[in-house]
C-alpha cells in the first residue's frame, strides 16, 4: 500500500489514506473527502483537480502532458509543482506521496 497524504491550502490540516498501485489520484481525493470536483471525471477536460505535489515527490511522477500542461494553464495559483490529480497513478515503487490543495479552485474552462 502506498501512503498519500492530503495537505489542506492552509497547510494545517492533514488526511492520510492508502492506495493501492493502479489507484488515481483523484478517486483517492474524492474518496477522501478532499475539495477536488474532477468535473469531467478525468478527462482532461477542466482543470478542478488540480493540486500541489509536495516538491520532494515531484521528481516521483512522470512528465505530465502536453494536454495537461494546456490544462494547468486555466487553473489558479498554479506553481512549478502542480499537476492534474486525475494524471496521477499511483505506482508500485512509491511509499508515499503528499499532495496540497492549492489556495483557490477556479476552473475557466467554457469562459469565452
Amino acid at each position: 500500500m502506498i501512503r498519500v497524504r492530503f495537505v489542506a491550502s492552509d497547510g494545517e490540516t492533514v488526511s492520510e489514506v492508502e492506495g493501492a498501485p493502479g489507484d488515481r489520484l483523484l478517486d483517492l481525493a474524492q474518496a477522501d473527502g478532499q475539495p477536488l470536483e474532477g468535473t469531467c471525471e478525468g478527462q482532461m477536460a477542466c482543470s478542478t483537480c488540480h493540486v500541489h505535489v509536495d516538491p520532494a515527490d515531484f521528481g516521483k511522477l512522470k512528465e505530465p502532458s502536453e494536454m495537461e500542461d494546456d490544462m494547468l494553464d486555466l487553473a489558479a495559483d498554479v506553481n512549478r509543482y502542480s499537476r492534474l490529480a486525475c494524471q496521477i497513478w499511483l505506482q508500485e515503487e512509491w511509499d508515499s506521496l503528499t499532495v496540497k490543495m492549492p489556495g483557490s479552485v477556479h476552473n475557466m474552462q467554457g469562459r469565452g
